[in-house]
């Protein structure tokens, strides 16, 4: 939407994403992410942490199995969003306001980690999550006639024609 806040939010999970499903079967994915702001103070000669900021955050349908399957406590994340602010009244009856990160992409930070991305396809009932292998490739598309799942010739290795791309599986 053209009036919606997107925001960046660089940090760490403080648990493992939480999964559950709406009564018509969405998947839709809460965790918490921790970011906390530091500085360099010349006078002391060190760095120096800010407050921290716990953005609670939440996102739907694959992505948010994707992310259940991927992320754990403690990983470092990107993820990108739109603010969403909402009132309510407690259980004291105190109005009381939140604002929450409706997460439309995330994944993990790559400046002290590694991460090997594994497409996959939920449209033919897999997916890695509960149970079963991975439906997707890893090192390029399935050739043809090789099994979906299999990984594909690398198409960087050798050069020349060996491997290589044949049409994707979507």
């Amino acid at each position: 939407m053209a009036n919606d806040t997107l925001i960046t939010v660089i940090g760490n999970l403080t648990a493992d994403p939480e999964l559950r499903f709406t009564q018509s079967g969405i998947a839709v994915a809460s965790f918490t992410i921790a970011s906390t702001p530091r500085t360099f103070d010349r006078q002391s000669n060190e760095w120096k942490d800010g407050e921290a900021l716990f953005m609670r955050s939440s996102i739907w349908r694959d992505a948010a199995e994707n992310v259940a399957e991927s992320l754990q406590k403690g990983d470092r994340v990107i993820a990108q969003g739109n603010l969403k602010q909402r009132s309510f009244t407690d259980r004291d009856g105190n109005q009381r306001t939140s604002i929450e990160l409706d997460v439309l992409e995330v994944g993990p930070a790559l400046r002290y980690a590694t991460a090997k991305p594994n497409k996959i396809d939920r449209r033919q009932g897999g997916g890695n999550f509960g149970g079963g292998a991975p439906q997707g490739r890893q090192g390029g598309y399935p050739s043809q006639g090789q099994p979906q799942g299999a990984p594909a010739a690398d198409p960087w290795a050798g050069g020349g024609s060996q491997g290589g791309y044949d049409d994707p599986p979507f």
